[in-house]
């Protein structure tokens, strides 16, 4: 397996979804290094069993890849948290910050994957709240989103075994992430970045509504934000 051609960022906007339901801000947003998180979690982890979980699945990650400060929790949390089985461009052991160069991209992946959950029980009546993360990139990606034989199994719709071959020999050699074609938004793009550090002016821009009424297609309501 070849490693794709590299493509750099310059400050490219990308954009990010994640449940309201999830707390925006933790432990890694009010300190300013590992030091300072070790003694807090020394200081707290005996009597508090949330921190004790959170610095369990912190772990999981080399330190020198923490990130601290604003929506440090919320940045670490993707990389802390994977979903099981993976996703496209990581296993269960290891998640990625995944996002989107258009919003309408990151709008139509949340809605396919909690429309899949939805049509597993039969049921298509639900509202999730969403907030969105945009953020920058400054920093080189290897790059599958040309239109070439070899990159098509990197876009199964319904498989993620050559996806996630490709990222774990990346992740091995040094990558920063990979940049790849939405395959639930035709003509949309994606990245996933391995790097919590690489993951720039992260901040919280709009919240959005995504209402199930009895069909697997949502409506997508703004709430508030720009």
């Amino acid at each position: 397996m070849q490693a794709p051609s590299l493509t750099r960022l310059n400050g490219n906007v990308t954009h990010r979804l994640i449940p309201s339901r999830y707390p925006p801000v933790g432990i890694l947003d009010q300190v300013a290094s590992a030091e300072d998180l070790e003694a807090v979690f020394e200081l707290e982890a005996w009597t508090n069993d949330r921190v004790s979980h959170e610095l369990g699945i912190l772990y999981a990650i080399p330190k020198d890849e923490w990130v601290f400060g604003p929506n440090a929790t919320v940045v670490m949390a993707a990389f802390c948290h994977p979903r099981p089985g993976g996703g496209r461009f990581n296993d269960s052991n290891r998640g990625a910050w995944y996002a989107s160069f258009q919003l309408e991209t990151a709008q139509r992946e949340v809605a396919y994957h909690k429309t899949k959950e939805l049509a597993e029980v039969g049921v298509f009546e639900t509202r999730i709240q969403f907030r969105e993360y945009a953020s920058r990139f400054w920093a080189e990606f290897h790059d599958v989103r040309p239109l070439k034989p070899e990159f098509v199994p990197y876009h199964d719709a319904d498989s993620y075994q050559r996806s996630q071959q490709l990222a774990a020999m990346l992740l091995q050699q040094g990558s920063n992430g990979i940049l790849y074609r939405s395959v639930r938004h035709p003509g949309g793009q994606c990245i996933a970045c391995f790097r919590p550090a690489l993951i720039k002016d992260v901040h919280q821009s709009a919240h959005f509504e995504l209402a199930w009424e009895g069909t697997p297609t949502p409506k997508i309501r703004k709430l508030t934000g720009a």
